[in-house]
């Protein structure tokens, strides 16, 4: 039977702990008992673990063996604020697809409020990062960085870049990737999408323009079927 995953709280040598609602979690509403049997990322690396300790605080595992998980490909998304709720739920779906980083942008459309309260919601969003994480077997959650201006950020990204443009007719996701290769990073603009000025910043950085399609998407649609595609095209064979 598969064993449940955890990432771990706190790593010393060969024990990890879960802390705080994490082990909260796991005593009171899992049950678990001492010597009970899971698997659990510690500082990255998936371990065999066992429970020697628990409580409503803290759950206390000895690691053993390490176990072999599957590497996913690198990949970066470059999401501009957009309504919060909305956000929230692509960036779990975006956890449970298997992105590595998250770098959430000020685009010149991205509405000044949204923008002003972006940076308080920072710990919220690493958390449902977190829980998604733990719910897609991954062992550790995507980096969900500070917000940053539009500029400052694409100018910054390394490898592979392709920027999600509606006023792109030639190119599709799909064959933009088919000379891409990891580390990727995917930028998607806000509700109304990039200006002109935008586009020819990412230009002159030396993204690809590419369109998923003839229909107008939501910026929330628009990540999860533009990630999903990559990770199809990625993922080794």
């Amino acid at each position: 039977m598969t064993r449940r995953r955890w990432i771990a709280d706190r790593v010393e040598g060969d024990r990890a702990w879960l802390l705080g609602p994490n082990a909260n979690h796991l005593f009171r509403v899992l049950r678990v008992k001492v010597g009970q049997e899971f698997d659990v990322a510690a500082d990255g690396v998936l371990r065999f673990a066992k429970v020697v300790f628990a409580s409503h605080d803290q759950v206390e595992f000895a690691l053993g063996a390490e176990v072999e998980s599957a590497a996913l490909p690198q990949i970066t998304i470059y999401l501009s604020i957009f309504k919060f709720d909305r956000l929230e739920w692509a960036l779990e779906k975006l956890t449970e697809l298997g992105v590595s980083h998250v770098i959430p942008m000020i685009a010149q459309r991205t509405e000044e409020h949204l923008a002003k309260a972006a940076a308080k919601r920072v710990e919220r969003w690493r958390k449902i990062a977190r829980e998604a994480s733990q719910q897609a077997r991954r062992i550790a959650p995507p980096e969900v960085l500070e917000p940053m201006v539009l500029k400052k950020a694409i100018a910054e990204a390394q490898g592979s870049r392709i920027v999600l443009s509606e006023a792109e007719e030639h190119v599709s996701v799909k064959s933009a990737l088919s000379d891409s290769k990891p580390p990727l990073a995917l930028a998607f603009g806000p509700e109304g999408g990039w200006s002109e000025a935008e586009l020819e910043i990412f230009h002159a950085s030396g993204w690809k323009a590419a369109s998923l399609g003839h229909t107008i998407l939501r910026a929330e649609t628009a990540a999860i079927a533009a990630v999903a595609v990559a990770m199809a095209e990625l993922e080794p064979r």
